[in-house]
């Protein structure tokens, strides 16, 4: 979707909402809330809407509220307050809908009020200071022996013939744990790019080189993968975390070694 025509959806969302006395506010979050980053052609539309106490399942029910929604293809229940809906265009919408009781549930980091009759302002605040230091409370040393299991356990299902789960362990779950880890322990920017919400996220703009080793990784067969995100995570880590497990990343490369070549 063009710019021209992703504000233009904004705007109709918008005047929609604001038009029906249910709804207390309007927030656009993520790339939607256009903070530092414009909406690009990949861009889906993010938001939250708020409603009075009561009305808020029919919003998640119902969606003939939303602009041209007579050319939704796809809609999909993802959590008990956030939906995924799919245009003809391929055009996407990931939101959630809460009562002002509810908002507290919500996790955030940029967004902007588009409208608000409820002074939702401070609730929102709140509510990204909060993401953000739960985003700086990770345990690393959690984090990085949930990546050493998640090698261990996927690279010994791959190594069993069980390829497609142990390919998920490693390049997904055992990935995951490392990027946590790697976000926290690496030296960055002041003016830091990574979403706290999602390790993943952006993560190859804030370490360029780490981000194309990692992504060339991914593309090893699982089990070799294993144990080369194990070399990669010694080499960035030894010297960064404060408690390094050497003896039990010495015993994972141990096990990881033969299973490597086992498949």
């Amino acid at each position: 979707m063009d710019l021209e025509l992703y504000r233009s959806f904004t705007q109709r969302l918008h005047a929609r909402l604001e038009a029906d006395a249910r709804v207390l506010g309007l927030v656009a979050v993520g790339s939607m809330a256009e903070l530092g980053r414009t909406p690009d052609a990949w861009s889906d539309h993010d938001f939250f809407v708020i409603t009075v106490a009561g009305a808020q399942e029919s919003f998640r029910q119902e969606l003939g509220w939303l602009p041209d929604s007579e050319r939704i293809v796809l809609e999909v229940r993802e959590t008990a307050h956030g939906l995924k809906v799919l245009y003809d265009d391929g055009h996407l919408l990931e939101f959630a809908v809460f009562d002002e009781a509810e908002l507290h549930l919500a996790r955030v980091n940029d967004y902007r009020v588009l409208f608000d009759r409820a002074h939702l302002e401070a609730d929102l605040r709140h509510l990204r200071e909060r993401s953000a230091a739960e985003a700086t409370s990770v345990d690393v040393e959690r984090s990085f022996a949930l990546f050493l299991s998640a090698l261990l356990v996927g690279a010994g299902r791959v190594a069993r013939g069980e390829v497609l789960s142990g390919s998920s362990f490693i390049k997904q779950h055992a990935l995951g744990q490392l990027l946590q880890v790697l976000t926290h322990c690496l030296p960055k920017g002041s003016e830091t790019r990574l979403d706290n919400l999602d390790p993943f996220r952006r993560f190859e703009w804030e370490f360029p080189e780490q981000g194309r080793t990692l992504q060339q990784l991914l593309l090893l067969e699982p089990g070799l993968c294993a144990r080369r995100l194990l070399d990669f995570a010694e080499a960035q880590l030894a010297d960064q975390m404060e408690r390094y497990p050497a003896r039990a990343v010495q015993v994972v490369r141990n096990q990881l070694g033969p299973w490597a070549r086992s498949k």
